[in-house]
């Protein structure tokens, strides 16, 4: 596959000679795509570094954002189907419930953009009067990377789902450790406005979950919608089996070309064993435990 024919994100096709001499003074490593970069400890493929140094240059933030982030193959899809699934359920009057749900219309990552990849791929001023209050977004960005715009302001809320590394290796992904602990320390020193999840724990106990994500972006369930089964049919409304299951998701495509369908895959925890040895486990849970010592 040459180059044009990455997704535009994974390309270095579009970098400023700014960033061009900055990628100069960068670690540089390789991986089946291409080079690829590292800036405040993540890598990034030059395009998408651009959209990094687009978001941090340009983005204001309001206090009534939220931002939806992750390591790849963590969850983030899911995460963002429910968020979204919980504040159009706000709006749902009993003249409207028939209408069309956003997510049977459209995607997830196409109602919550991702920041450097979407939205500040190409420019630092990108349009975005269409979102309204509460706008929605989404990120890989580590804390520290994605914090740096906000500080003349106060925090957006930020949410971040942590999947099981050997379940996120499925999906061709590098170490994530610094950057699962950006977001673990965060939530540990303002948990106001960092909420950390884990993907395990919302397949396992996801009404649970589901309640205290509302809870945290402050539009918590009421004892009449618990009673009418609200939770329920918002965590079927977002499942995989339904969300991969919509003609939208089985046939769309993001602006960047990407098939919608690229994003669904088993969402199965312990779908590692099919893929890793137990040597391969072994070693990467003394990884994990060397990594994660002492962070709590």
């Amino acid at each position: 596959m040459n180059e044009k024919e990455l997704p535009e994100s994974l390309r270095g096709d579009n970098i400023s000679e700014e960033t061009k001499s900055l990628v100069s003074s960068l670690s540089c490593n390789k991986d089946f795509l291409g080079k690829i970069y590292n800036y405040q400890g993540c890598w990034y493929y030059p395009n998408t570094l651009q959209g990094v140094l687009n978001f941090q240059k340009g983005f204001k933030p309001q206090e009534t954002d939220i931002i939806i982030a992750s390591f790849p193959k963590s969850g983030n899809t899911w995460l963002k189907a429910l968020t979204i699934a919980l504040f159009v359920r706000l709006n749902n009057t009993s003249s409207s419930s028939d209408a069309l749900h956003p997510l049977q219309s459209d995607n997830p990552h196409g109602l919550a953009p991702f920041l450097e990849t979407i939205l500040y791929l190409n420019s630092s001023t990108p349009d975005v009067t269409k979102f309204q209050s509460p706008r929605l977004f989404s990120t890989h960005m580590p804390l520290h990377t994605l914090q740096e715009p906000f500080k003349d302001s106060s925090t957006c809320k930020i949410v971040y789902v942590y999947r099981n590394v050997k379940d996120v290796g499925v999906g061709y992904f590098g170490p994530i450790w610094e950057h699962v602990l950006s977001y673990w320390r965060g939530s540990l020193e303002d948990p106001k406005h960092v909420l950390f999840m884990r993907y395990e724990e919302m397949k396992s106990e996801s009404a649970a979950q589901v309640k205290r994500l509302a809870e945290f972006l402050g539009c918590p369930f009421t004892e009449e919608e618990e009673d009418q089964g609200c939770v329920d049919k918002i965590l079927e409304l977002c499942s995989l089996r339904n969300l991969s299951g919509l003609e939208i998701n089985k046939t769309g495509k993001a602006h960047n070309n990407m098939h919608y369908s690229v994003f669904f895959r088993k969402g199965e925890v312990g779908d590692f064993k099919n893929h890793l040895t137990p040597e391969m486990e072994n070693k990467i849970d003394m990884i994990v435990e060397e990594k994660y010592k002492g962070s709590g």
